[in-house]
This record gives structure tokens, sequence and C-alpha cells, in this order.
């Protein structure tokens, strides 16, 4: 008899380590991905004009419930595994993280000085509800409700320091095998990628791995540095309860 396919969701704040973190499980032989699906359904019940918004909605399903019923219906390929790339702050209709009860819930957190930095490089204007550190926080209270274990918590920072340390040992948390094709990727775009892809991945698309370890905290500007001070508290919490090695 056929085992059945692992559901694994991984919420993640956006200008994390995210879509190499997508790569990473996308080198396994017995692994899905899906790049952010309820984007479109955010930039169309929100109306924020994000970066090629009118190409993402026309590009993607975005009824709320038809995306949820997606996520659990069956896996592509008939994949042992099927990882899903979830933005915590894209949430903001009536479907949520208890939609999916049979998941396996993850989440990548990441400082907010360097998500904050990152989306000034992009110049690109951002607020402290746009990073989602909140959601992600209640999130990860309601996922260790619905298993009833500690929540799996890792930050960006961690896994650039010592990849594939932290990759067994998220593996082991969520009860699958490791596989070492997690560390290393082909470069190039991916069919699985978001059409936002042209804009956002530019960095990512030309990689073969994980980058380098953090250096030195970036300087923000007064008004970047405010919110992501916002953000710090719900940051810190999170940090608390991640995985530490």
């Amino acid at each position: 008899m056929k085992s059945k396919s692992i559901r694994i969701a991984m919420w993640s704040g956006p200008r994390n380590i995210s879509t190499a973190m997508m790569r990473s499980f996308g080198g396994r032989s017995d692994c899905a991905v899906s790049d952010e699906p309820f984007y479109g359904a955010f930039l169309k019940t929100t109306g924020q004009r994000q970066p090629m918004a009118d190409e993402v909605i026309a590009s993607m399903d975005c009824d709320w419930q038809s995306v949820a019923e997606a996520m659990r219906g069956p896996v592509p390929d008939s994949k042992a595994l099927w990882y899903q790339k979830h933005m915590p702050h894209h949430m903001v209709a009536d479907i949520s993280i208890a939609d999916f009860p049979d998941h396996r819930h993850a989440f990548l957190i990441r400082d907010p000085d360097r998500v904050v930095a990152s989306y000034a490089a992009k110049r690109v204007e951002v607020t402290a509800d746009d990073l989602g550190y909140a959601r992600q926080l209640d999130y990860v209270d309601q996922a260790a409700q619905m298993t009833g274990k500690a929540p799996i918590i890792l930050d960006s920072a961690d896994i650039l320091r010592d990849p594939e340390t932290h990759l067994q040992a998220l593996c082991s948390a969520m009860e699958i095998p490791w596989d070492a094709g997690m560390l290393k990727w082909e470069a190039g775009a991916r069919e699985s990628d978001g059409i936002w892809a042209s804009h956002w991945y530019g960095r990512v698309i030309e990689t073969t791995g994980f980058g380098q370890a953090e250096s030195a905290m970036p300087e923000l500007g007064a008004r970047e540095q405010a919110i992501a001070d916002q953000c710090r508290d719900a940051y810190e919490k999170l940090s608390e309860m991640r995985i530490r090695l």
C-alpha cells in the first residue's frame, strides 16, 4: 500500500531566504513545490499595488477557497512530499493556517532590520504589517495548539551559518528523511516559480546553494528603523522558540 503524501507548509516573512529554501526542497527527488499560492488572492483582495500586481493576479487562481482546496488536494506528480511556500501576511481573508490541520507546519524567520534593509535595496516601501511578524507569531501559537507539539522555527541566519546541520534538524522535526540534495541545486528559473520571479528572484536564480553567513547588521534610515522596531518584539518571541544547535 502506497504511503500517504506529506504536505509541508513553510510560513515565512518576505525578503527572507524563503525562495532559497524552496529551491532546497525542490532539490529533493521526492518533493513537489508551490510558490506563494495565495499571493494573487492577496493582491486582488487588498488592491495593493506591488510590483507586477496585474500580471500576478492574471496568472493565478485568486479565489481563496479554491486555492485552499488545491493545497489540500492531490500532490503534483504524486510526489511523497509537497513543499508549499506561504507568507502569513498574505492571509487576509477567511482562510488561515487553521484550514490546513493535516499539513506539517514550519516557520522561517529573519531579523527585521535585515528584512527592511532588503526592501530598501529594492526601492520598495513597506509597513510593519507588510512584514507579517505579528501574524506569524499568531500562526506559531495556532500550529502548536493543532499539533500539541512545540512549533518548528528556523532563523535564516542559522541556516546560512550551517545549512546542513539545520536542514537535517528541520527534516528530523518534520519527521521526513534527510536528503543531501537539499544543499545544492542547479542555477536557473523553475516552472514552479511565480511570475514575479523576474522582479524578485534575480539573485536566487543565479545560485546553486545557500549563500554565505550574514555579515554585520545593516544601518537603516530613521523611517526604516522605526518599521523594523515595530516588528522587533514579535521577532524576539519567535527567535526564543527557534531550533538551536
